[in-house]
């Protein structure tokens, strides 16, 4: 089987640190020598830049992560300006969100590199129109996922009930990354020894609390060896 064009990266629940751990994830990609693209595709909570333009953080990470390659167009294409749930923020503005047209623009970019790192939003369930959610999306993508679990109190339900969730999604857990945004908290390598324990995909890395580190730095924290890449 040949090796995925693409990683979806999603999280136990919003400010988890995905977008902490999708730049990681490209440092250590790009150590690899691999070509890398950045999506973030739906993005709530967008402020204008000099040039007007409404534009997200986290987008921009992703857009620095990547070398600057991309224009911004091309890896957030839909920004909305109130930081709330992606399908209440699209309502508001009047907007279709179109699975079928974000599909298509990550091949786009799969085409121009050797893998694309996607960032979700939000959660796993977390609802992007009516009838569609942040697993639709992965769904129409089709890439393995990487779960970002936020270490504080409660991950473990959190953790263990989305990777059933990508499970029953029919979607590959290829790994998943702890992230240690909650520096009290407490028994972090009993807890980390559960989540081994009980799920099968592997841990690709234990992210430190570390506000302020560069891309190269959290890259170096991740095990990418058992990703199929």
């Amino acid at each position: 089987m040949s090796a995925p064009r693409g990683l979806f990266v999603t999280g136990t629940d919003t400010e988890v640190g995905k977008t902490w751990v999708s730049v990681a994830l490209i440092a250590a990609l790009r150590a690899r020598g691999l070509s890398v693209a950045a999506m973030k595709p739906i993005a709530s909570g967008g402020e204008r830049d000099a040039a007007g333009r409404l534009v997200n953080e986290d987008a921009l990470a992703l857009q620095a992560a990547i070398g600057g390659t991309l224009d911004y167009a091309q890896i957030n294409p839909y920004v909305f300006e109130p930081p709330i749930a992606p399908h209440l923020a699209a309502a508001e503005a009047g907007v279709a969100l179109s699975l079928e047209r974000l599909a298509a623009q990550a091949q786009d970019l799969a085409a121009g590199a050797d893998i694309v790192v996607v960032e979700g939003v939000g959660g796993w369930a977390v609802p992007l129109d009516e009838r569609h959610s942040v697993a639709d999306l992965a769904r129409a993508l089709g890439w393995p996922v990487v779960l970002v679990v936020g270490l504080r109190l409660g991950c473990l339900n959190h953790a263990l009930l989305t990777a059933q969730a990508i499970e029953a999604a029919g979607l590959s857990l290829a790994g998943w990354v702890a992230n240690a945004i909650d520096p009290g908290f407490e028994r972090v390598e009993a807890n980390l020894g559960t989540l081994r324990a009980r799920l099968a995909a592997p841990l690709l890395g234990h992210l430190p609390h570390a506000p302020g580190a560069a891309p190269g730095e959290l890259g170096a924290y991740l095990q990418l060896d058992a990703l199929p890449i």
